[in-house]
């Protein structure tokens, strides 16, 4: 909401400067045309597969640390002491490497996502600059819900050109 107040009044302030020039204004929902490119899809597949291997992997670590733990169950009132503190404390080395393994796996795959997806994002703000000056707009507004755009009445939408030119 601050972002969206905040736009509103530079856009009220430069009202002079758009009175004063012939502003063209052109408005664009980026995220609705990057979630139709192909390259976009193709990544968002990739990362699936990748959140895949990740949840397999925690999967197998979390079957382990409960065999542990039935082991540790069933065979308390029979070991020693000594063995007893030693399972306990497996399990609780395997509780501490789920826990890492979890938050380094999150990380990681917010590193890969945002790796796939910084050429896909790039290409899409060229060709809108490309577009919107073949078409003479001087001012693009993303108009994606929660981007913070400004839509206004009586601008051109740039998605058609945009998807033609990068043939979509």
């Amino acid at each position: 909401m601050k972002k969206v107040l905040v736009l509103i009044i530079l856009f009220m302030r430069f009202t002079n400067v758009i009175q004063a020039q012939d502003i063209k204004v052109a408005i664009i929902n980026k995220q609705e045309l990057v979630e139709q490119m192909p390259s976009y899809l193709a990544a968002n597949i990739e990362i699936k597969k990748i959140q895949r291997s990740y949840q397999i992997q925690l999967a197998a670590m979390k079957t382990e640390l409960q065999k542990k733990s039935e082991l540790y169950e069933r065979e308390i009132k029979t070991v020693t002491s000594e063995i007893s503190i030693s399972r306990e404390k497996k399990i609780e080395e395997a509780l501490e490497n789920i826990k890492k393994y979890e938050q380094s796996a999150f990380r990681k795959l917010q590193e890969q996502e945002k790796e796939l997806l910084k050429g896909i994002l790039e290409k899409v703000s060229v060709t809108i600059q490309k577009v919107a000056r073949e078409k003479g707009y001087n001012l693009v507004l993303d108009s994606t819900p929660g981007a913070a755009g400004v839509i206004l009445a009586d601008v051109y939408d740039l998605m058609p050109d945009v998807k033609a030119n990068i043939g979509l």
